[in-house]
């Protein structure tokens, strides 16, 4: 693997290369995909990922492209296949001046993976809590233990009305089923055992999206919490994630690396700038 602290950004994301991760921060700004400007950081053990690839891409473009291992990404799990390549968190789109850098990088990557096949259980954190968004019919709240659905009367159907507002902790749900608002008869549905459940609209465990409801930058990382915590995980994968503050020797040692990329041109004024920053932030 590439040498701790080296960084390659492209556009919406930058990916920093460690010993045994690779932290991937995206952007934000109004160009960026809402998904991934609301996921912010995220960190992905070599543990968790399968296989690398490199391709060209649109216009000039190249995308490195990490796959990760069935099992290992609740966010990959919930999601199901149905995000857009544009939202694609594993995916990062470079210039294709910038082709034989990124191929280096695949390489490094590549000799690095040891894993293959599902996981046994999830290895990236997930999205951090409290989490919230507004579906059609409801208010969705969870905080890591209790996941709640507050009925908007101008949109719950009267099963659910009459049902009242629900609670549900973790330990009483199997998993969680999502299907993208950005499909006719989109939804969120809790799930509780292996009976077949009722319709979304009338089932007081499932919220159901709309024009403007259920988001996915909102909705799917919800999903992909509640899950993590069902399966186990539980509120404090993102808190370990985090990890303690750096030696502030390595920070050091990070900074003459990052400043030997600048100086070498792989690296701009502007990347260097805020690498810089963001490395003395962990002092």
């Amino acid at each position: 693997m590439s040498r701790m602290g080296d960084v390659l950004a492209g556009f919406h994301a930058a990916w920093e290369f460690e010993s045994d991760s690779v932290l991937i921060r995206y952007e934000r700004g109004i160009r960026t995909p809402k998904l991934l400007s609301a996921l912010g950081e995220r960190r992905i053990p070599l543990a968790a990922i399968e296989a690398v690839t490199l391709e060209p891409g649109r216009r000039g473009t190249v995308v490195l492209r990490l796959t990760p291992r069935p099992g290992a990404d609740p966010l990959t799990e919930a999601a199901a296949g149905q995000l857009k390549e544009t939202a694609d968190p594993y995916r990062l789109v470079l210039s294709a001046e910038r082709e034989a850098l990124a191929e280096y990088y695949a390489d490094e990557l590549r000799a690095g993976l040891t894993e293959s096949g599902p996981a046994e259980r999830f290895l990236v954190a997930a999205p951090e809590v409290p989490l919230s968004f507004k579906a059609y019919d409801a208010k969705a709240s969870f905080d890591g233990r209790t996941a709640r659905f507050r009925w908007f009367w101008t949109g719950a159907s009267s099963a659910k009305w009459k049902a009242g507002d629900q609670s549900f902790t973790v330990s009483e749900l199997s998993g969680v089923e999502w299907r993208s608002p950005e499909v006719l008869e989109g939804y969120l549905r809790l799930l509780r055992g292996d009976d077949p459940p009722p319709p979304v609209d009338q089932d007081p465990a499932a919220v159901v999206f709309g024009l403007g409801y259920g988001a996915v930058h909102e909705s799917l990382p919800f999903a992909a919490a509640v899950l993590s915590a069902v399966r186990g995980r539980g509120p404090m994968a993102s808190v370990a994630a985090t990890g303690p503050r750096r030696d502030p020797a390595d920070v050091a040692e990070r900074i003459r690396h990052l400043g030997e990329l600048h100086r070498a041109g792989l690296v701009t004024d502007e990347e260097f700038s805020a690498k810089k920053a963001d490395l003395l932030a962990e002092l």
